[in-house]
């Protein structure tokens, strides 16, 4: 597949928008810059593989929608999701440690409004069950799901429910005991995802989904939306090709990007996708042999 100048003019007519409404929703966050809109791209490449994986291995986990997605349709062996944020790996930890459950338990028996909002969010966790519930109620009744730093409560919210309008605590429930029953095949390292890419840099029979953070080309959404934004993009795309497994890396279609592609010898086809605000933009797939997008 060539690479060449990667603009909206190059997008596939095979490759519409996916309507997210459409994807099994399976990850308790919701979470900026999550992957849902991939979920068919994922199924068609891990079906692209010789055999399927044993492992996948997700370094940049955030909201999991990936790893998730891929552990419960049987599309991998198991997953190892990796994460820095200490709020969300609680979360993480949670799951694959088998404390789901409880987790789910606690959500149910939250009363969820201002006040007792305000009372979870100003208290010291004392232990990762507290913490990882301190991180779901942030989550879901800060704007935009954003966890860093300067977040706020929203306001207004959805169709005017303010505080309680992305607080399903039923549905939230029901996906963590569904992630309880395949917690055997999840596994969770709090790390750094460059240490990781080293450590499996020779894992057989490994596939690696990398969604960094989108600061390459002076982006500034990885800036406002995560924690941990900073990130040599150079060093990850030569870690990336130094890896034994297949690799697809998602990255924001800049020309920063397109240009690392180049360096590298990889391939990168443009994707439509909507943001957050339901903008139409293109986003980048970048991998060794992209021929299964072209099936």
């Amino acid at each position: 597949m060539e690479l060449f100048s990667l603009s909206e003019k190059h997008v596939s007519p095979k490759d519409k928008i996916v309507n997210v409404a459409s994807v099994p929703q399976r990850s308790p966050f919701r979470y900026p810059g999550g992957k849902t809109w991939f979920v068919p791209k994922l199924r068609e490449w891990l079906a692209s593989q010789k055999q399927v994986p044993k492992v996948l291995v997700e370094p940049f986990a955030g909201g999991g929608i990936i790893s998730l997605t891929a552990v419960c349709e049987g599309l991998v062996g198991s997953v190892l999701m990796v994460e820095l944020d200490d709020e969300v790996a609680a979360v993480w930890k949670i799951v694959a440690t088998g404390a789901a459950i409880e987790l789910a338990d606690k959500i149910l028996r939250f009363e969820m409004n201002t006040e007792n909002a305000a009372l979870i969010l100003n208290e010291e966790p004392n232990s990762l069950l507290e913490k990882a519930f301190k991180t779901i109620i942030k989550n879901r009744c800060l704007h935009g799901g954003i966890l860093a730093a300067g977040s706020r409560f929203m306001k207004r919210g959805e169709s005017g429910k303010g505080i309680g309008s992305r607080w399903y605590p039923e549905t939230l429930a029901k996906r963590l005991r569904t992630l309880h029953l395949v917690r055997t095949k999840i596994a969770f390292l709090h790390a750094d995802a460059f240490d990781v890419l080293d450590e499996y840099q020779s894992a057989e029979s490994t596939v690696f989904f990398v969604d960094p953070p989108y600061t390459a080309g002076g982006k500034n959404a990885g800036r406002r939306l995560y924690k941990h934004c900073a990130l040599n993009h150079d060093v990850l795309f030569q870690k990336c090709i130094r890896l034994k497994g297949d690799f697809i890396m998602t990255y924001d279609n800049a020309t920063e990007v397109q240009n690392f592609a180049r360096k590298y010898d990889l391939q990168a086809k443009p994707i439509p996708m909507k943001n957050t605000h339901h903008a139409k933009m293109t986003e980048l797939v970048i991998g060794r042999n992209l021929h299964w997008m072209e099936a």
